[in-house]
Parts: C-alpha cells; structure tokens; sequence
C-alpha cells in the first residue's frame, strides 16, 4: 500500500493505493474526479483576463468563501477584497495597494490554487 496526497481543483485528497501482483500499475479510485472538473476551467478562464494591472491573489489553495469588493470600488492597501476558506478557516484577501477594484476574477464557491487570480485593481 502507498499512501498519496492529492490535490485536484485546489481540494486536497489522501489516497491509498493498493499494489496488485497482476498489474503493477495502481488504480486510483478518484479517477472520475478529472472529467467532472475539465468543463469547469473555460468558466475561469472567461474572466482571467482581468481589466486591470493589478493582481490579486489567493496566498493559499481553498475556495472562495465571500466577496467583499465590487467593481467599481475604491480600495485601500489592505482591505479586504475576498475571503477564502482553507482547512476550515476564513482567510482574507487583501489589496496589495491602494486602488479601484477592475475586476472580480472568481465567484463564491470557485476552488482556487494557491496564486490563482482573484481580482485585479487599477
């Protein structure tokens, strides 16, 4: 048996796959978990463009939990624009800098990895 840890969609799984004597390939049993998630990445890359120069970043993989910014909106270094959810906890996304909100690049519920854009500022 050899233990994994997986992470699809910014969700982390730990697999134990076992080794049979027939094949020596393993058989993962999330293998279903990648066809449902493909049609999801032409909705995230619709809004990536982003409309400002400014990037926001999620610091850590999770999902969106709240957003607390609107376009349009000004905002202050350090304010919060959205807030993700990882390992059971709320953790702020903050503007990098002072500015106006171009675009909100993410929707509640969206998985993000760690660097995945969330908002951009101008």
């Amino acid at each position: 048996m050899k233990n994994y840890t997986i992470t699809v969609n910014g969700n982390v799984y730990d697999v134990t796959v076992e080794e049979s004597g027939a094949s020596s390939a393993p058989v993962a049993a999330k293998a279903p978990v990648a066809p449902k998630a493909a049609p999801a990445a032409p909705k995230a890359a619709a809004p990536a463009a982003g409309a400002g120069s400014i990037r926001v970043e999620a610091g850590a993989a999770g999902k969106v939990f709240k957003i607390e910014a609107k376009v349009g909106q000004a905002v202050k270094k350090g304010d919060t624009v959205v807030v993700i959810e990882a390992m059971k906890m709320e953790i702020p996304v903050v503007a990098p800098q002072d500015g106006t909100v171009a675009s909100i690049d993410a929707n509640v519920g969206d998985a993000v990895e760690a660097g995945g854009l969330l908002a951009t500022l101008k």
